[in-house]
């Protein structure tokens, strides 16, 4: 090839380059970005999972993340399975993070790092299916732009902190299955979102559930059971509420469920294994239940006949101190 015509190539390349970026392997990787993700590599003992974090290419197309569609920086880190060892304290040098989720990582242990509060514009958090310890940390309620937290199935201990009912635009929060000990926090009745899914399930929860909880209209998924809990819980139901689901069974409550009036909205109902007493208010046939458990408690009186009440089996009533009625036994 002659020297002019190679020149003219070489000059096309340059330019064609400088103004179509594209060409470069790392033009969508913000740089800066890419040395905190390989520092987090490293500090997992490079997985199997992040084997694709290859230095040479853009880092925008790395498996596990995804880059805004304009700033070009990391927004979102998703891992599941693989990660051993502490989570590292350089999640928080991602400042452009929105989503974070480490899910069913077993070989995952340790505290939740302080460093995540750095991540100021982070919406979703989940450490789920792990092995990390310690408390829920109070500085969680320095993360303001959550709107879900899911510290589930973890080995979490101690109390709940009331903080994190300050976090204005949370709604969803995820603790159970841990072993949290102490009080429902008196605060959480405060949640300011919407449509407010409350799961504190399987921990250890005692005492009784805080009446602030019935000021709040707006729950729609609340489950406390598989705890200690214990005394009233009556103030979670009512006509004008908007909740979907409630289950609070296996706990130690006590009240009279015939006195309770309930939401048109509510299609799953579990009291099983309580305290309760009572008998069964007949507003639950104008309910469309998909699912209802009231057994293993100190229930009266005949089973309300109508709605969908006759369409759960003998299991859903039995083991209560004179419950009658189909699907039960006949009333004497």
């Amino acid at each position: 090839m002659d020297t002019p015509l190679l020149n003219y190539l070489l000059t096309l390349l340059f330019f064609s380059t400088f103004l179509h970026p594209s060409l470069s392997a790392d033009q969508l990787c913000n740089p800066r970005d890419k040395r905190v993700l390989l520092r987090i590599k490293r500090a997992f003992n490079n997985p199997k999972v992040l084997a694709s974090w290859d230095p040479h290419t853009d880092c925008c197309q790395w498996n596990c993340v995804t880059c805004h569609h304009e700033s070009h920086r990391i927004n979102s880190l998703i891992v599941s399975g693989g990660l051993p060892g502490h989570v590292t304290p350089h999640i928080g040098d991602l400042p452009y993070l929105e989503t974070l989720v480490l899910l069913k990582h077993s070989d995952m242990v340790g505290p939740i790092p302080g460093a995540i509060t750095k991540l100021k514009r982070l919406t979703s958090l989940t450490v789920s299916w792990t092995n990390i310890s310690g408390p829920v940390p109070n500085f969680l309620s320095q993360l303001r732009s959550l709107t879900s937290l899911d510290l589930s199935f973890n080995n979490l201990t101690g109390p709940i902190p009331g903080s994190l009912a300050l976090l204005p635009n949370l709604t969803s929060l995820h603790l159970d299955r841990n072993k949290l000990t102490g009080p429902i926090p008196a605060s959480f009745g405060q949640f300011r979102g919407s449509d407010f899914y409350l799961y504190l399930s399987h921990n250890r929860l005692a005492g009784q559930i805080p009446s602030s909880l019935g000021t709040k209209r707006d729950f729609s998924h609340v489950d406390l059971s598989r705890n200690r809990l214990e005394g009233d819980a009556s103030f979670l139901f009512g006509s004008r509420k908007r909740v979907h689901a409630v289950d609070l069974s296996r706990n130690l409550l006590k009240f009279d469920l015939s006195k309770v009036r309930f939401s048109k909205r509510l299609t799953w109902l579990d009291l099983n294994h309580n305290l309760i007493n009572g008998s069964l208010p007949f507003g639950l046939t104008a309910l469309d239940f998909q699912s209802l458990n009231v057994s293993y408690n100190r229930l009266c009186g005949s089973i309300p006949v109508g709605g969908e009440l006759q369409r759960f089996g003998y299991t859903a009533y039995f083991h209560n101190t004179c419950l009658c009625g189909s699907p039960l036994g006949s009333c004497q």
